[in-house]
C-alpha cells in the first residue's frame, strides 16, 4: 500500500507530498516557498515575517462568519537523524516513507511526522471546501526544533485570532493544557593535541543500538544514553589501566537522547585483551540494565589505525570525569499532576570541534522555574568544576495548565460526542511553542493535540496511521463545533 492510498486522503496526500521537501532545522527555505506557492495556488492571503514564519489565512465557510478566528499552529522543520548505515542528505533527499501494517516510518531516518503531520493537516483544512468552520489562520514556525527562534520572533500583530490549536502533540485520545520550559547549558573544553605514540595500541569504542528518542516526551522511560554508557566505561577503564583519549564522539540534537557514541583510546599492548575483557563484562551489566527499554543496544571495540594526535591527559581525565557526573534523566515528578515528569536533564551531544574545543551540549526541562534554573545551575557546578567554559541559552517558558480554558472544554466535549470517551487531560514534558506565544499574545486559550508517535527524533520514529483518522475527526469538528462570539 502506498502513503496516498490511506485515508483520510487529503491529510495523506499533503503529507506525502511535505516528506519530498527538505526541510531542516534553520534550513527551511524549500519549505517556507512550498507554503507560499500551495497559498498562491489557492487565492489565499499569506504573510511571512523577517524570521521565516509564514500564516496563511482563510475565511469562514457560508454561515460560519460570526465564529471567532482560529489559529491553527505547526512547525516547519524537523529533526535529522538517521542510521549509520544510511546514505541521506536532508538538505537535499526526500523522505523515503514505507507503509508497514499499523504504522508508518521512513527508511532508516526520522520520518517528519513531527511536525509535518500538523502541517499536512493545517493544508487539508485550507485546501477543502466540504468542512464547516470559522475563519481560521494557519501559522508555519521555523526552527522548533534548534532553538525556538520562530516563535520567539513572532510579534504582536502577526497573526489575530484568540484561540490556538497547536497541532504538535504525539498522542491521539490526549488534550494538553500545558507544557515545560526548557534551558540549553554547553561546556567547551580546551585541550592540547599531544603527538600520538607509536607504541600504542589503537582500539575504537562504540556504544550503538539505542532507541533514543525526544528528550522531553520519552525522558520518563529510562532509555539509554549513548553518552553517559561510553564514559561510564572510560571512567571504569581508567581507574586500572592507564590510557590517553584521542577521539570522543557522541549524540546529536538537544532535544533527542544520545543513541550513538565513539571514542578511539590508545593503550599499551599489555592491557588490549583486559580491556576488551572489561568492556564484555560491561557490556552485559548495560544489556541487563536496559533489556527491558533498549534491547538491542550494543558496545563493541575494534582495533583502528593510529591518529595522529591525543587530548592532553589533563583534559581528558577533566572531560571523562565531568561527563560521568553530570546529571541526566528524570530529576523529579509533579506533585501537581500525576505522571507528570516535573524537572528533567539531557547529556545530549558531546563533538570535538575546530580550534582544539570539546563542546559538551546539555539541555533542560521543567514546568516550575525555580526548578528548572536550579537543575540547569547544577549542571553548570559539574562543568564549572572540571575547569571548562559554561555557556547558557536564554530558554524558553513553560505554558502553565488552565483548567478553566473554554477551549480545552470544547475540546472535551467534542471528542465525547464522536468517540462515547474521555478524552485525557493532561499537561507535558516536551516543550512547545506555546507559552513563546502567550507573552505577545497574553490572551489566548490554547489547547496542544495531536496523532499518535512513537521514537520521535530518532530514525525509529513512526505515525500511526488510524490515529490519523481519529484525530482529523476530532479536529474538524472541534472546528465546526467553537460557538458565534456573540454566543
Amino acid at each position: 500500500m502506498k502513503i496516498t492510498d490511506l485515508k483520510p486522503e487529503i491529510v495523506w496526500k499533503y503529507f506525502n507530498e511535505i516528506t519530498k521537501v527538505p526541510r531542516p532545522s534553520k534550513k527551511e527555505g524549500q519549505i517556507i516557498e512550498f507554503l507560499l506557492n500551495f497559498a498562491r495556488e489557492h487565492h489565499l492571503e499569506w504573510k511571512k515575517d523577517e524570521a521565516g514564519n509564514v500564516l496563511i489565512a482563510k475565511p469562514a465557510t457560508k454561515g460560519m462568519e460570526n465564529r471567532p478566528t482560529v489559529i491553527l499552529q505547526s512547525h516547519m522543520d524537523m529533526v535529522c537523524e538517521k542510521n549509520n548505515d544510511i546514505k541521506h542528505d536532508f538538505e537535499n533527499d526526500p523522505i523515503e516513507t514505507i507503509v508497514d501494517g499499523e504504522w508508518i516510518h521512513a527508511k532508516g531516518t526520522t520520518l517528519g511526522a513531527d511536525n509535518g503531520i500538523g502541517i499536512a493537516a493545517e493544508l487539508a483544512l485550507l485546501a477543502s471546501d466540504d468542512l464547516a468552520h470559522g475563519p481560521i489562520e494557519c501559522l508555519f514556525t521555523v526552527d522548533e526544533e534548534t532553538g525556538l527562534t520562530g516563535a520567539k520572533a513572532i510579534k504582536e500583530g502577526f497573526m489575530t485570532g484568540e484561540i490556538l490549536l497547536n497541532l504538535d502533540s504525539e498522542d491521539e485520545g490526549q488534550i494538553f493544557m500545558g507544557c515545560a520550559g526548557g534551558k540549553d547549558t554547553q561546556a567547551i573544553f580546551h585541550y592540547t593535541p599531544t603527538e600520538a605514540p607509536a607504541d600504542k595500541v589503537y582500539l575504537r569504542v562504540d556504544v550503538k543500538g539505542l532507541n533514543g528518542g525526544h528528550s522531553g516526551g520519552e525522558i520518563h522511560k529510562g532509555l539509554g544514553n549513548a553518552n553517559k554508557i561510553l564514559v561510564r566505561y572510560l571512567f571504569l577503564l581508567k581507574k586500572k589501566y592507564p590510557f590517553i583519549l584521542c577521539a570522543i564522539d557522541g549524540g546529536n540534537l538537544r532535544n533527542a537522547i544520545a543513541r550513538e557514541a565513539h571514542a578511539v583510546i590508545g593503550i599499551d599492548s599489555e592491557w588490549k585483551e583486559e580491556a576488551r575483557v572489561m568492556l564484555n563484562h560491561f557490556a552485559a551489566d548495560i544489556e541487563n540494565e536496559l533489556k527491558h527499554v533498549d534491547p538491542a543496544v550494543r558496545l563493541e571495540m575494534t582495533t583502528t589505525e593510529q591518529p595522529a594526535t591525543y587530548i592532553d591527559e589533563n583534559t581528558a581525565e577533566r572531560l571523562i570525569y565531568a561527563l560521568h557526573a553530570c546529571p541526566h534523566g528524570v530529576i523529579g515528578m509533579s506533585h501537581d499532576i500525576e505522571g507528570l515528569v516535573e524537572t528533567s536533564t539531557n547529556l545530549a551531544s558531546v563533538k570535538m570541534k575546530e580550534g582544539n574545543t570539546i563542546l559538551v551540549g546539555t539541555s533542560q526541562r521543567s514546568s516550575i522555574e525555580s526548578c528548572k534554573t536550579a537543575v540547569a545551575n547544577q549542571v553548570v557546578a559539574t562543568f564549572l568544576l572540571a575547569g571548562a567554559e559554561v555557556t547558557q541559552g536564554d530558554g524558553y517558558p513553560g505554558w502553565a495548565p488552565n483548567p478553566d480554558s473554554k477551549i480545552l472544554k470544547i475540546a472535551r466535549e467534542t471528542y465525547q460526542t464522536l468517540f462515547h470517551k474521555e478524552a485525557q487531560i493532561m499537561a507535558i514534558h516536551a516543550g512547545l511553542e506555546c507559552g513563546l506565544f502567550l507573552e505577545k499574545y497574553p490572551y489566548l486559550d490554547m489547547i496542544s493535540f495531536g496523532p499518535t508517535m512513537r521514537d520521535v527524533h530518532s530514525p525509529n520514529e513512526r505515525l500511526e496511521i488510524a490515529s490519523v483518522g481519529l484525530w482529523w475527526r476530532h479536529l474538524t469538528e472541534l472546528l465546526k463545533s467553537i460557538p458565534a462570539i456573540n454566543n
